[in-house]
């Protein structure tokens, strides 16, 4: 609410107007700007450019919109793809002609984690039928509820009127709280980016750090003037040439006033920092390429922890959100939105094989699913549709494994 009333005091709006202190907090709410105590900017533009912060954004919102999205309908005690609804193909083929469902849900969901929420309205036509997501901005639009609780938007059009939207017609994939992992985490971005400019401004002074200068007792002072601007010249000509001296007279001492980089533990600052913007979105530190601790079976463990730590609550944030608006109240008990992850539970190719012959061995799939999932084509023999155990099953579709008959000795 200060937000608001600040900007309603600076330009109008019913209350009295007047003008705010740049100084002021609002001033940096106002202009998208989050104070840190580093003094670093830390916003939605400005966190990005932090390596750790940009891998974490893209590891989320673009393993979300690789994964497959599907409309399923309950059909007895299994289910089937409800590929006849409007609503199968917004999610999982094309959320409006040029853009594809799973690029929508990479910028909604990376806005989500931005900006602490996503929006989309929904296109319907003739009887309410959803045909088309269109991304909003997230800048352009309010969330509002009514007395009841029950939420709507106002939408700013630019050159138009404020447009009101039912929660109906509103994709809302919000983060938690609705606020980013960014203004939550700002102060330890903030001071990943010091970080990074000290380190920048290091190496580009020639690793040179600044000198105290310090008159020896006796010295003639009446030339103090004149000799330091000698010795601040010679420092100025060697830092922007390395390979000319620093002439200091008898006169003169010099010592560092800063600590040097070791003494401050700077690649350590830096490394623990990746493990901050971790801690921030949720992410295994292995997968934004900090491998210290790494090992073949942590990061196997770490990977599986990101799909059921990092990513199934997105994953369900996008499920809720899709049924929310595009299946009515009748249709949702019925029909249900799904993810399919078998891509991220997939081993290598050796344990894969292994997996899949177990299944067939134990009756889970037939032959012929198995070979789908290799995108192969069906095998014509009627024993790969049927489920049984091919080592100890005997049909009579199709002969039974058997081992080779023995050569006469």
């Amino acid at each position: 609410m200060r937000f608001i009333e600040s900007v309603k005091r600076a330009f109008g709006g019913g209350i009295e107007q007047k003008s705010i202190p740049l100084s002021d907090p609002a001033i940096a709410e106002i202009f998208g700007a989050a104070p840190t105590i580093s003094g670093a900017v830390v916003n939605s533009t400005t966190a990005l450019h932090v390596p750790a912060v940009l891998q974490a954004v893209r590891l989320i919102s673009e393993t979300v919109g690789s994964l497959p999205c599907k409309l399923y309908r309950h059909e007895g005690d299994s289910k089937e793809a409800a590929k006849d609804h409007p609503a199968y193909r917004l999610a999982h083929r094309f959320a409006v002609g040029w853009q594809s469902a799973g690029k929508l849900r990479v910028d909604l969901t990376a806005d989500a984690l931005l900006h602490g929420a996503g929006f989309a309205e929904v296109v319907r036509v003739g009887e309410g039928r959803p045909v088309e997501l269109h991304r909003l901005a997230p800048d352009t639009v309010q969330r509002r509820t009514e007395d009841d609780g029950e939420p709507y938007y106002l939408v700013n059009v630019k050159g138009q009127r404020q447009r009101r939207l039912s929660y109906r017609d509103v994709l809302h994939v919000p983060g938690w709280r609705d606020v980013s992992p960014v203004a939550f985490g700002k102060e330890a971005i903030g001071h990943t980016m010091t970080l990074s400019r000290y380190g920048s401004q290091f190496f580009a002074s020639k690793a040179m750090m600044k000198p105290m200068l310090r008159m020896k007792p006796g010295s003639d002072e009446k030339q103090t003037a004149t000799r330091l601007a000698n010795i601040a010249r010679s420092f100025k000509r060697a830092n922007e040439d390395p390979s000319m001296p620093v002439l200091l007279t008898t006169e003169v001492d010099d010592s560092n006033l800063t600590m040097t980089s070791t003494d401050a533990q700077f690649i350590e600052n830096r490394v623990e920092q990746i493990n901050e913007i971790a801690r921030i979105f949720g992410v295994p530190p292995s997968m934004l390429y900090q491998l210290d601790r790494a090992t073949w079976s942590n990061a196997e463990q770490m990977a599986a922890s990101f799909l059921q730590l990092c990513l199934r609550p997105w994953l369900d944030r996008w499920q809720d959100a899709y049924a929310t608006v595009l299946l009515t109240e009748d249709e949702q008990d019925d029909l249900y939105f799904e993810f399919v992850i078998d891509d991220l539970l997939r081993a290598d190719a050796a344990g894969r094989t292994t997996n899949i012959a177990a299944l067939i061995t134990n009756r889970v799939i037939a032959p012929n699913e198995a070979r789908a999932m290799l995108n192969m084509p069906r095998h014509d023999d009627p024993s790969a549709d049927e489920l049984a155990n091919p080592y100890t099953t005997t049909t009579t579709t199709g002969p039974a494994l058997r081992e080779p008959p023995k050569e006469p000795a």
